[in-house]
């Protein structure tokens, strides 16, 4: 019951957090209600509400996203408050600690960065707010070591009994990623097309972004702290599971989506409002994709509320 209460409470806080940020950006209904949508859809986002560590940890991550992104010593505060249940959450919560220093060396560019003598005021609070932040899994470490004498028990634990061996190249290897459709009751072989749709939007996003003709005019310094998260948890997702064929790996990719969502929503802000068959005509594709992935996480949440493994 304490799980499940806890969970539901991250996601209340999670979706706030979502929706301060559409507020923040003055995205406008449409693209809030698609990009909700859009969350809400991915066949593994019934655990936002499942006793799993999925909602606190979206809940701090973006939390620690949206406060240290704002001004004020406050907001910095909240932030490091945010990253140490973050980073305690998750051991992938600690590269993620580096989203405003990330932030700060794109937004303030390379004349900032070859001053030394400046670095301390240019980059201070970010680098005193990502110090700040990494301590929730010093804390869970100390604990570790405190309570059963080794600091690393997390790792010892996941070697011992799931047989997970880190493998760190495992992104690079082409026979980690699965092409052909995964049948339904195969929850191993969804989450091995779930690394693959990953790689692709990360992929997408990249070469989208990075277009000359698009970069001048689209803020990316406002969103690659967010894609750095992103493909930090991707990356180390999928590093952990490498050896378990990717078991897991389709609930893990929901953390990457969701930022993907958040980040592509305001890319999409700086665009004038399309032509109406092309807007009827995106409103339709959407609505039919998450229909599709509405009835995958039917089964799913069917499966998963009789005992059955899903991710």
């Amino acid at each position: 019951t304490a799980l499940l209460f806890t969970a539901q409470l991250a996601a209340w806080g999670f979706w706030t957090y979502f929706f301060l940020f559409c507020e923040r950006w003055k995205l406008s209904s449409t693209l809030r209600f698609f990009g909700a949508l859009a969350i809400a859809a991915h066949p593994a986002a019934f655990f936002l509400i499942a006793g799993y560590s999925e909602s606190l940890f979206l809940m701090a991550l973006i939390g620690f996203i949206y406060w240290s992104s704002a001004e004020g010593r406050t907001a910095k505060i909240l932030a490091a408050f945010h990253g140490i249940a973050m980073s305690a959450t998750r051991i992938v919560g600690i590269p993620c600690a580096a989203f405003p220093v990330v932030r700060d060396l794109f937004s303030k560019g390379w004349s900032a960065l070859r001053d030394p003598r400046g670095w301390v005021r240019n980059y201070g609070s970010a680098i005193a707010v990502m110090s700040g932040a990494i301590f929730g899994a010093i804390f869970f470490f100390l604990y570790c070591q405190w309570r059963w004498g080794r600091w690393d028990m997390y790792m010892l634990t996941q070697s011992a009994g799931w047989n997970i061996e880190p493998d760190y190249l495992a992104v690079f290897r082409p026979s980690n990623y699965r092409w052909l459709l995964p049948q339904l009751n195969d929850p191993t072989q969804m989450s091995q097309m779930s690394m693959t749709v990953g790689a692709l939007l990360l992929i997408a996003i990249a070469v989208v972004e990075l277009l000359p003709a698009i970069r001048r005019s689209t803020e990316l310094s406002t969103r690659i702290g967010i894609y750095f998260c992103a493909a930090v948890i991707y990356y180390i997702s999928v590093s952990g599971v490498a050896s378990l064929d990717m078991e897991s790996m389709l609930r893990y990719e929901f953390c990457v989506h969701a930022l993907i969502v958040l980040a592509f929503l305001h890319f999409l802000r700086q665009f004038r409002v399309p032509p109406p068959l092309l807007r009827v005509f995106g409103m339709a594709a959407a609505v039919l994709v998450s229909a599709l992935g509405l009835s995958v996480q039917g089964w799913y949440v069917w499966n998963f509320t009789r005992g059955n493994w899903v991710a």
